[in-house]
């Protein structure tokens, strides 16, 4: 007995060294990378083609539960010349053995499941940011990536961006100084930005799933709601149940610069407050939120405005960074930065022209990692770090208090209550297993 369980052991273990190794020898210099894109949304459609625009690459499948998003995928890689299967049903895309990597660009709520099991079935994977809906659901995918040997790429593309290196290396420089303090916002007006209603919500009442949509795919771990418009496609991000408000889904971008410049890998503590004060509509995360995250030597905050578009800082923007240093001032954005000296005499240094924000850059070294093995310029680890810097502020928010945080064991300290909000209950059949 125990000898034939050695023998099984070792014929399994041996399986498992010659998959790796054959898959290693697939993804070579010479052959063709064959993608396959789960959530055919307008940023997943975009980074299908940004992979595709590199030379031995090909879509062998795109998927979406909503026919009409599904026609359009196949449409965009059609007009790329590729000719890709459409499937409704991630699982059948997952298991099939002529797909190297997937690109998941789905809701919030419908990352972490996609992304294990295609990691789990040997598959790379190009994964949206926010990694994840909980912090328990990115240290699993962190500890699947790490099990299976997985090439990650989050798409926190500023870590790529020749724009935030040259300011990385600016502030590593030593020209701010001693910088202790560092600002980030997205600040905007939803009845004025978003023109034709565009993620803007309605207070629609409840209304028949629209033929093509398999509405109960799409809660899919989530609780069982009737169909709305407000809570579906571009406004999903404003409910808990999918995501974590503009706070989380675009905040992160800014989130994990300010970790990525600052050489930070998690806060000390963190400390949220805001709510719905200005719009009477349906969304359940605020309009307004400010948050304080405490570093060993620095402190950061972040501001969220859904009513006001005023831009912090002389860089016009409805986004941005500010680096409060003893000899200087940074304000960046994904269109440059400018540094202003203590002196005020002294001439603003701007950045050069044309520098990229990191988009098209950070689909390409995805590709290119994927043929060397190596790290990718955004890790699932570090791709974790920045979202669940992000969901503490949000645990914090909901629950009144400061978090305090324990970044070696990546608990939350003291708070019960709180700890619980670091994972959820998933509708079955769903689980993270």
């Amino acid at each position: 007995m125990n000898k034939l369980t050695r023998r099984s052991f070792l014929k399994t273990s041996t399986a498992a060294a010659l998959t790796a190794r054959s898959y290693a020898a697939v993804m070579g210099a010479n052959d063709t990378i064959r993608l396959a894109l789960i959530g055919c949304s307008s940023q997943g459609v975009l980074d299908l083609r940004e992979c595709l625009s590199q030379p031995k690459t090909k879509a062998v499948a795109v998927c979406d539960i909503d026919q009409i998003k599904l026609k359009k995928g196949v449409k965009r890689a059609d007009e790329l010349q590729q000719k890709p299967d459409a499937a409704t049903d991630f699982r059948r895309v997952v298991e099939r053995k002529d797909v190297d990597a997937v690109i998941i660009a789905t809701p919030d709520h419908w990352h972490a499941i996609p992304a294990l099991q295609a990691m789990r079935a040997g598959k790379d994977l190009y994964l949206e940011k926010p990694i994840g809906h909980t912090i328990h659901e990115g240290q699993l995918m962190v500890k699947t990536a790490e099990q299976n040997k997985r090439v990650v790429s989050v798409g926190l593309q500023q870590r790529t961006g020749a724009l935030f290196l040259d300011a990385l290396n600016v502030i590593q420089s030593g020209k701010l100084g001693k910088v202790s303090s560092v600002h980030c916002w997205n600040a905007w007006n939803d009845k004025l930005f978003y023109e034709g209603g565009y993620r803007q919500l309605k207070n629609k009442p409840n209304s028949p799933v629209p033929d093509g949509v398999d509405y109960d795919f799409w809660l899919g771990p989530s609780p069982k709601r009737e169909f709305n418009e407000d809570r579906y496609n571009g406004t999903y991000l404003y409910f808990w149940d999918y995501s974590g408000g503009m706070a989380i889904t675009w905040g992160v971008h800014l989130i994990d610069s300010a970790m990525h410049l600052m050489g930070a890998k998690a806060p000390l503590a963190v400390t949220a407050a805001g709510g719905k004060f200005v719009l009477n509509d349906v969304r359940d995360t605020p309009d307004t939120l400010e948050e304080i995250f405490e570093f060993p030597n620095f402190t950061m905050t972040y501001s969220c405005r859904h009513a006001n578009s005023f831009a912090s800082g002389s860089l016009a923007s409805d986004h941005g960074l500010q680096f409060f240093g003893t000899e200087g001032t940074m304000l960046l954005n994904r269109d440059g930065y400018r540094i202003v000296g203590q002196d005020k005499k002294e001439t603003i240094v701007e950045s050069a022209k044309g520098l990229d924000a990191g988009w098209g850059t950070h689909q390409r070294n995805f590709i290119e990692s994927l043929r060397s093995r190596k790290a990718t310029n955004c890790t699932m680890l570090q791709g974790h770090r920045a979202t669940t810097a992000c969901q503490l502020a949000n645990i914090s928010y909901r629950t009144g208090r400061k978090i305090r945080w324990d970044a070696a064991k990546e608990q939350i300290i003291g708070d019960a209550e709180a700890s619980r909000l670091m994972t959820k209950k998933y509708r079955a059949p769903w689980s993270l297993s």
